[in-house]
């Protein structure tokens, strides 16, 4: 798929058919996101995949009773190694570059699930403690992510996007 038609059509999907995601794909997915630039090279990003349905009740419940997160064939928790950032970039490593790091692999990982025609939704909203709980995560690892994913259900429409001119400034605000 050519990357400017991925960018402009991809959505998030939350209603997803029963039909298995493969491992090769979730493989390929992030195998994509792996490609994402990182501050100074250091690749924070931890992909954690979720196929048990107790874990995914569990997360679903995490994230503010966002009941479409469980339905969804497999989950991906993306999280920021923050103590790989830190030993190169101190605080900033931590409170920044790891999030932004991960970031860029997220998207990526979106752009893939589009590519291979499967449906995923960043999902940002959820309580940290809980989905560490869940997954036990250690400390120093932080949850930036929860990315459900599956076959779309539905083909959602075109959605609004602010113009260039209301968002582009020359040289200064």
């Amino acid at each position: 798929m050519d990357i400017f038609k991925a960018i402009k059509t991809r959505r998030s999907i939350r209603v997803f058919t029963k039909e298995e995601v493969s491992e090769e794909e979730i493989e390929e997915i992030i195998d994509a996101a792996r490609w994402a630039p990182s501050a100074g090279n250091i690749q924070p990003w931890i992909f954690i995949v979720v196929r048990d349905p107790k874990r995914k009740e569990r997360l679903s419940k995490a994230a503010l009773n966002q009941l479409f997160i469980e339905k969804a064939p497999v989950i991906i928790v993306v999280c920021a190694d923050q103590e790989r950032s830190k030993k190169v970039y101190g605080r900033r490593g931590v409170n920044l570059y790891c999030i932004q790091d991960t970031a860029a692999a997220i998207q990526n990982l979106l752009l893939a699930a589009h590519a291979l025609r499967l449906g995923a939704c960043w999902v940002g909203a959820f309580d940290e403690e809980a989905v560490r709980r869940a997954l036990n995560i250690p400390s120093g690892v932080r949850p930036v992510a929860i990315i459900p994913i599956g076959r779309p259900a539905v083909k959602p429409g075109a959605v609004f996007k602010r113009s260039l001119n209301e968002i582009v400034h020359y040289e200064s605000f």
